[in-house]
């Protein structure tokens, strides 16, 4: 039992460390989303905005060719129906992808706006916002169905 559990802590001691370090990048991507809104046009919002779409773009990647891929090989090594619960929640995941990907590739620059495009702007940032938010909690559950049930699980073998 002893050799079973130190396995275990070899193959996913540092999931934990990664997905701590994931959820970081998600706060920092939420403080930035936050101050895009006070940000002026004339000064400050172009750099801002772009570096707000680097956050978003670098969590996004994080999530889906890191972290997903690290819980879903967890889940594996469990047969108690987890991973197929939470392989349904990859299409509710993936169309805040979708939506994210539309705001990299519409908004990551915005030399000189007018006032129609900081209209739209708004509208997808707010949309964007509601996105997001949907994501975080199926994220959420994904690692609570995979790593934190599957964890306390080997605590308690342990």
């Amino acid at each position: 039992m002893l050799e079973k559990c130190k396995g275990a802590q070899e193959r996913w001691g540092g999931v934990s460390e990664i997905i701590d370090a994931w959820l970081g990048g998600r706060q920092v991507l939420i403080s930035h989303f936050v101050s895009l809104p006070s940000q002026s046009i004339t000064h400050g919002l172009n750099e801002h905005l772009s570096l707000f779409c680097d956050l978003l773009m670098d969590y996004l990647s994080s999530g889906h060719f890191e972290i997903y891929e690290q819980l879903l090989r967890e889940g594996s090594e469990f047969d108690d129906g987890s991973l197929e619960e939470a392989q349904k929640l990859f299409p509710m995941i993936q169309s805040s992808t979708d939506k994210a990907l539309d705001f990299n590739d519409k908004f990551s620059k915005m030399n000189d706006p007018c006032v129609q495009e900081i209209r739209e702007f708004a509208e997808q940032l707010s949309q964007l916002g509601e996105a997001l938010e949907n994501r975080f909690t199926l994220e959420d559950r994904m690692i609570e169905l995979l790593h934190l049930t599957h964890s306390e699980a080997m605590v308690a073998k342990g």
